[in-house]
């Protein structure tokens, strides 16, 4: 590969762009007219103008991507993570233009996008799911038919969903027919497909995702797991590895598990197979992304790997250099998300310019983040501004490094959630490691 164009903005589009520096590749940089001032549009090679503010006709313009590419001989496109990463579409046209799409083929997307669709190959697969409809489900008496043999409390999801959205919980039968509704009409608007499907709830998990990297030559490892239990409505807050509820052995099976289902997918890239763990350690699939998370950086700080690097490298068609044997799992990583917004008001999105801004650092400290001090962030975007990632021998001094960090973090100008990340990493029960989804909603309730 000799020119990458970074399909995204933000943090994730500077990180790509310093993985490709090192790796003495050219990059191009778009950027919509609100971002013409972006970190990331500053340290490419170059940059192009791709629109307007909105999402819709900037960075969700495939045209004006291709044409992007086209114009500045970019031969691969990095999607990221968000907008058209997971869009099957803009791989397939990538594809047919003849430009490298560094993340899986657009059939393997199409394939594991569909959640219900995915859960049935998953069972073939022998991998555990969640008892629930065998693929999609036709109508509301079916709903009903299924949720009485699974039993109550039930999830209602989008079979295209993800972020968090389209998904119901179903208590009792009274409250089906209006919640599959909801659903339905929620999967229309977000996703332009009202498939539903039904799972059985499994009641205050974990949120447990192991890391895969798969070449184009057959060869599949993992990289551990990713607890990612402390979340708000669905989204992931705080993110660590190891698991304080995984053990070696707990590991081996779920990391077996999630190589098994890249496997039967056909899949290549880097990738993350999501499990729910209940609490007598029951693992069951979710769903597979098929991007970087943004919770990569602890994976790398952990094994000593550039998950990025290696996405770009399996798209240049290269072998693997490492075994499972090879994988060497150090020390405990925690990464915290920053967003501009206002807990105190419901989390409401604060945009605006930074006046002021110290970030931390040391030893152990990371900081992803396409912010800097006069920088103005727009509305139109997730309010996630930077990522902060603590590395320690033990969980403690990972806390301990974390909390030092939080307490030097300065950005001025707009309300942020980092008080409130701080409130939660000196909980006690999340000191002691134990908590699980419902965390945060028992805690912090607002």
């Amino acid at each position: 590969m000799n020119k990458i164009l970074i399909a995204n903005r933000g943090e994730i589009a500077v990180r790509i762009i310093r993985a490709c520096k090192e790796m003495n590749i050219k990059t191009v940089a778009i950027y919509s007219e609100a971002d013409k001032d972006a970190l990331h549009t500053r340290l490419a090679d170059e940059a192009v103008c791709i629109g307007p503010a909105e999402s819709s006709k900037s960075y969700l313009n495939i045209k004006a991507i291709i044409e992007a590419a086209s114009i500045t001989g970019a031969d691969s496109i990095h999607p990221g993570f968000g907008f058209l990463s997971e869009n099957s579409k803009f791989a397939k046209i990538c594809e047919e233009s003849n430009i490298k799409f560094i993340g899986p083929s657009s059939k393997v997307i199409d394939l594991l996008g569909n959640k219900s669709n995915s859960k049935a190959l998953m069972e073939k697969a022998g991998v555990p799911v969640i008892p629930g409809s065998k693929g999609s489900i036709k109508s509301l008496e079916e709903a009903k038919t299924i949720a009485e043999k699974i039993g109550y409390p039930i999830m209602i999801k989008a079979a295209a969903g993800g972020g968090g959205k389209g998904i119901r919980i179903v208590n009792f039968p009274e409250e089906l027919e209006n919640n599959y509704n909801i659903v339905k009409q929620e999967a229309k608007i977000s996703f332009n497909d009202d498939e539903l499907y039904i799972e059985k709830f499994v009641k205050n998990p974990r949120h447990v995702e192991i890391q895969i990297l798969a070449d184009e030559h057959g060869n599949i490892v993992h990289l551990g797991e990713r607890d990612c239990s402390i979340q708000r409505n669905n989204q992931k807050v705080i993110e660590e590895t190891p698991s304080t509820i995984v053990d070696e052995k707990l590991r081996n099976k779920m990391g077996e598990s999630a190589v098994k289902a890249a496997k039967i997918a056909g899949y290549t890239s880097c990738g993350t197979v999501e499990f729910l763990v209940d609490s007598d350690k029951n693992f069951y699939f979710m769903e597979m992304n098929t991007r970087i998370q943004v919770e990569h950086p602890i994976t790398e700080m952990r094994t000593g790997l550039d998950i990025v690097k290696e996405q770009i490298r399996i798209a240049g068609g290269e072998v693997l250099k490492f075994k499972q044997k090879d994988i060497e799992f150090k020390g405990h990583a925690i990464e915290v998300r920053i967003n501009a917004e206002n807990p105190d008001k419901n989390f409401r999105p604060c945009p605006g310019k930074i006046t002021g801004l110290n970030l931390p650092g040391g030893n152990g400290i990371r900081i992803d983040t396409g912010i800097y001090e006069g920088y103005t962030i727009p509305f139109y975007y997730d309010s996630m501004i930077a990522k902060i990632i603590a590395y320690g021998t033990t969980r403690n001094e990972a806390i301990a490094k974390m909390k030092r960090a939080l307490e030097e973090l300065v950005i001025e100008g707009v309300d942020t959630n980092s008080d409130f990340i701080y409130k939660i990493i000196r909980n006690p029960d999340f000191i002691r490691g134990e908590f699980d989804t419902s965390f945060i909603s028992k805690y912090f309730r607002k």
